[in-house]
């Protein structure tokens, strides 16, 4: 007869979804704890908790918003605990903890690969690794690439050090939506407003945030089938149209109604610039208080909407925005179900958008 050792507890089993959750939590707790230290600020005096902890959580969850200026207030070490925070915010606590696993040549099992589905929002757990080294490898080839092209500008500026360190931040930053700028050198808050009339900074940036934005699982439909756009997934189709028209729209706008008494240069990038920012990235170029009610209330739609799917940005996904609409010119046209590139959405897509834009 066996004896069972009634010390012996049972061990928690999380879903992969608690497991994301838990994951970020973890990753606010221990930002926030990093930035808390004296180190971390250029006085050498440490920040109050609750501000750390704000600006822990900005940084992972790409927000953008500071209680402090980014570069007066925090040292070298806090800015690179911010940017370490945004990258792992950016492409996810299980990427990078898959990413982790990999480097050190550990075995990934069934429940992680579980959990890296959920955190990509992949169709199907099979080829999960292949897909998180592609993200991993394009990731940080594209956010060295935009470090490489800003780096002319803010090594002039900045000198070679501190311009290469510029240019690295500023990069990461845009590839994942994230906002934090270290500009405050200049003027405190300033944003890259210093930059507006630059179309190197800013057409680097706007292609950072825009490919960062637009998901990863449409990067891999470009892979796997190129320029043959009848071939790409349904969902790829809607991000590509909604990211279009979400940055032509807003760009019409401004153009022809908020900077028309500019030179065409600084209006198209003024424009430009202000059409994709807004979304989720944060930056900015222009002094938003110089907008008129129309032109704030037009930002204040952009920031409701989001990136996409899988993406590096956050905010409410361009799919939503898409099924929302899909059904209301379903009702508006009598039809029995909204219906998009020849394909019926689901009833239980329309109704998880409605829940996510009533939330």
């Amino acid at each position: 007869m066996h004896r069972f050792d009634n010390n012996i507890k049972p061990r928690l089993h999380f879903t992969p979804f608690q497991t994301i959750v838990f994951g970020f939590m973890a990753a606010m707790l221990v930002g926030a704890l990093l930035l808390f230290l004296p180190i971390a600020t250029e006085e050498g005096k440490s920040t109050s908790f609750l501000d750390a902890l704000f600006t822990s959580t900005s940084a992972v969850c790409v927000t953008g918003l500071v209680v402090y200026d980014t570069a007066t207030h925090w040292s070298m070490f806090g800015e690179m605990v911010i940017l370490i925070l945004i990258q792992i915010g950016g492409l996810g606590v299980v990427t990078m903890a898959g990413f982790l696993a990999m480097v050190s040549g550990r075995k990934i099992g069934l429940f992680a690969r579980n959990t890296m589905q959920e955190a990509l929002s992949a169709h199907k757990v099979g080829g999960i690794l292949r897909l998180t080294q592609f993200i991993l490898f394009y990731s940080f080839l594209f956010e060295a690439l935009g470090a490489a092209f800003l780096s002319p500008v803010f090594v002039k500026d900045f000198g070679i050090f501190k311009g290469i360190w510029y240019s690295v931040f500023h990069s990461i930053s845009a590839f994942c939506n994230a906002g934090f700028d270290l500009m405050g050198v200049r003027e405190e808050f300033s944003s890259l407003t210093y930059y507006s009339s630059n179309a190197l900074v800013n057409i680097t940036i706007i292609t950072l945030i825009v490919v960062g934005g637009i998901g990863f699982l449409t990067w891999d439909d470009i892979r796997t089938n190129g320029i043959h756009i009848r071939k790409y997934r349904v969902q790829s189709k809607i991000i590509f149209t909604v990211t279009f028209l979400l940055i032509l729209l807003p760009f019409i706008f401004l153009f022809f109604h908020e900077f028309s008494d500019l030179p065409m240069k600084e209006r198209i990038l003024f424009s430009l610039f202000q059409s994709v920012t807004p979304r989720t990235a944060g930056f900015n170029t222009v002094d938003y208080n110089a907008l008129s009610e129309t032109g704030e209330a037009m930002t204040v739609l952009l920031m409701l909407v989001g990136g996409s799917p899988g993406s590096t940005a956050g905010g409410m996904k361009t799919t939503t925005i898409a099924v929302l609409i899909l059904s209301a010119f379903a009702v508006f046209r009598r039809n029995g179900d909204a219906e998009c590139f020849g394909r019926r959405v689901m009833d239980e897509a329309v109704k998880a958008a409605g829940a996510i834009f009533f939330l």
